[in-house]
């Protein structure tokens, strides 16, 4: 399907994701972006610069409400299916999360059949592996739970259930999907729930205030970090492709460690505090592994994409996004 000219539903448009989502939609040539989002999670403060977009339509609804979907998706050709209830928010409200991250998209793809939407664009996560064993991650590695907490069970549970309702929808109504697995999000807008995204604007604030950041541990823990931009361009690039009923991993491939994030972010912003080793009491916690290893072999062969921003200029990028909120 091609951006150029396009109509298109951002679902959580005003989150992380679906704001660089938009920008990349708006620089592609879209004709028009609908923002689809209840607020709850988030407000258009940040995203004035969008607003401001003729093209751009705000509409405040709910996934939960297949009604408010049915009058949104009015003539338009793509969805791009970000809204969802991450890991922090599931561990409070895990009801209203099942809820929203199952339910919800079952709504968006009963919506988009209904209203002839060609093609749905997942955001599903790596959170679908679980707690996956040492080796390469590819596509085909099954869902490994009895390792984790029972936030983190369940919310990569609603994603994999997301992803499956993708595949029949794609099967059996025609509506091309497919399912973009990402690593750890993070980038300018930064928001505080996503459990390890986390440690990089919490390392940032605590060195800013002249404390020590906490690591769990040794540190030695690692997270594939992928940066905001690179995630935008996977769903233009997913959407634009022929290719329905898959799933792809969006990750740089590259592990890193605590540590090594807490070195970066303390190069940049000039500081010589060490990290305070120890364990929060009640933090929430997704994987603890010290080796990770995502193939990004899948997407880069069937849709062209490659990660392109290094965590170091990742991290720097978000860095001077924040000193310039104040």
């Amino acid at each position: 399907m091609q951006i150029q000219g396009g109509r298109f539903m951002v679902t959580g448009g005003i989150s992380l994701i679906g704001s660089h989502v938009t920008e990349h939609l708006l620089e592609a040539g879209a004709e028009e972006v609908v923002l689809f989002d209840n607020y709850s999670l988030g407000s258009t403060e940040m995203i004035a610069h969008i607003l401001a977009d003729p093209k751009v339509r705000l509409v405040r609804g709910d996934i939960t409400r297949v009604n408010e979907l049915y009058d949104a998706l009015d003539g338009v050709d793509g969805i791009f299916a970000i809204a969802g209830f991450l890991t922090l928010p599931f561990a409070a409200n895990p009801a209203l999360g099942l809820t929203v991250n199952a339910l919800g998209h079952v709504n968006v793809l009963e919506a988009a059949r209904y209203r002839g939407v060609k093609k749905v664009i997942f955001s599903s996560s790596v959170a679908a592996y679980g707690d996956p064993e040492p080796g390469l991650i590819d596509e085909d590695r099954p869902f490994r739970f009895s390792t984790m907490s029972p936030p983190g069970v369940l919310y990569g549970s609603t994603k994999i259930i997301g992803e499956q309702l993708g595949r029949l929808y794609s099967a059996r109504h025609g509506v091309q999907s497919l399912s973009l697995r990402y690593s750890t999000v993070y980038g300018e807008r930064q928001h505080y729930r996503g459990v390890n995204a986390l440690y990089i604007i919490e390392t940032f604030d605590k060195l800013m205030a002249g404390e020590r950041p906490v690591i769990p541990g040794d540190g030695s823990e690692v997270h594939d970090y992928i940066h905001v931009a690179d995630v935008a361009r996977a769903n233009l690039m997913a959407m634009e492709s022929d290719v329905t009923a898959e799933a792809f991993n969006v990750a740089t491939g590259t592990a890193t460690s605590l540590n090594r994030l807490f070195e970066i972010v303390a190069g940049i912003v000039g500081s010589d505090l060490t990290p305070d080793y120890r364990t929060k009491e009640g933090a929430v916690r997704v994987t603890t592994s010290s080796t990770l290893d995502f193939s990004v072999e899948k997407i880069e062969r069937m849709i062209g994409w490659t990660p392109q921003v290094s965590i170091e200029d990742g991290i720097a990028r978000l860095i001077r996004w924040r000193q310039s909120q104040g």
